[in-house]
């Protein structure tokens, strides 16, 4: 008897030892279907890492971003190429917050999954493991972008060496069912100061300045397309809010909220904000009908009283 009591304290304790160990071993990493999910990201576990599907993307569409028609043209377009299986090149969207680029990237994935394209999303920092990522999905009969969002750099990180490398193709490059698709509000993604203006000064002890200058924009330059997404005037903005807040009013089955009021309030709107982007005027056409559609729903049960005391 004394005997079965210790069998079941050890027991016990082997118990307790095995939920322990479990709590600290890595996790089965997930394994993807492509066909299903449209999307992952890296995240990075111990000296590696291992592809996360995204179960859910933003539901952004082409449509949905506007002022920048110029820029979804190219970009689509070098995504066409890229799915048709044609040259196509890696691509840097760099510019002002708030201009739609990542959200350019989202906007696509969702018009051509259908058609084979996948996104996997890499942190600035883990672009070091491009290799690793690589490996898992150059066999797959999928067409990948290689997407990191806002990156800057400061030269000679080891992401940076990765990101150039594999861009140059001289010692590493991504096979051809990938491409690289890198948002940044640098358009060198590095750091530029006064002090490499000044042409052949001596700047920093630095002798030979202009060939730290040119290492320095070397990144960017490896990118086959760049392009640029630039500050709204305040027409442009006007001309978006104006959009966003007719297309939230039909949506809505509302008439169009779209007057000289709103049109100062927008105004207004981006100087308590501080910029006029899209995404600025996005949250402003949001506000303003929300709040319409808000008074008109508290109207309707006033009415509905009235008529029952009458």
């Amino acid at each position: 008897m004394p005997s079965l009591t210790l069998d079941k304290e050890m027991l016990e304790q082997l118990r307790r030892i095995m939920n322990a160990v479990e709590q600290i071993l890595p996790k089965p990493t997930p394994v993807i279907c492509w066909s299903e999910s449209h999307a992952a990201n890296w995240r990075r576990r111990g000296d590696g890492g291992y592809l996360e599907p995204v179960p859910e993307i933003e539901a952004f569409h082409l449509d949905d971003l506007l002022g920048i028609d110029e820029q979804k043209q190219l970009v689509e377009q070098n995504t066409q190429q890229f799915l048709a299986g044609l040259p196509a090149n890696n691509t840097l969207l760099w510019g002002a917050r708030g201009t739609g680029k990542s959200s350019l990237v989202r906007a696509l994935l969702h018009r051509y999954a259908p058609q084979g394209l996948r996104v996997i999303q890499v942190d600035k920092d883990d672009l070091v493991y491009l290799p690793a990522i690589v490996d898992e999905i150059k066999r797959q009969p999928y067409r990948f972008i290689l997407f990191s969002d806002d990156v800057s750099f400061e030269t000679g990180e080891s992401s940076y060496k990765m990101l150039k490398s594999a861009l140059d193709g001289s010692v590493y490059a991504p096979p051809e069912n990938v491409l690289i698709y890198v948002t940044s509000n640098r358009r060198h993604l590095v750091p530029e100061y006064e002090s490499d203006n000044r042409g052949a000064m001596l700047v920093n002890n630095e002798i030979h300045h202009g060939e730290a200058v040119e290492e320095k924009i070397s990144l960017s330059g490896r990118f086959g397309l760049w392009v640029g997404f630039h500050p709204f005037s305040q027409d442009q903005f006007l001309e978006v809010a104006r959009q966003w807040v007719e297309r939230l009013c039909e949506q809505n089955n509302h008439e169009s909220g779209w007057n000289e009021a709103a049109c100062k309030a927008a105004i207004q709107w981006t100087r308590k904000k501080g910029d006029g982007s899209g995404r600025i005027a996005l949250q402003f056409a949001n506000n303003w009908v929300g709040s319409m559609l808000l008074q008109q729903k508290n109207k309707k049960p006033a009415k509905a009283n009235q008529k029952t005391k009458l």
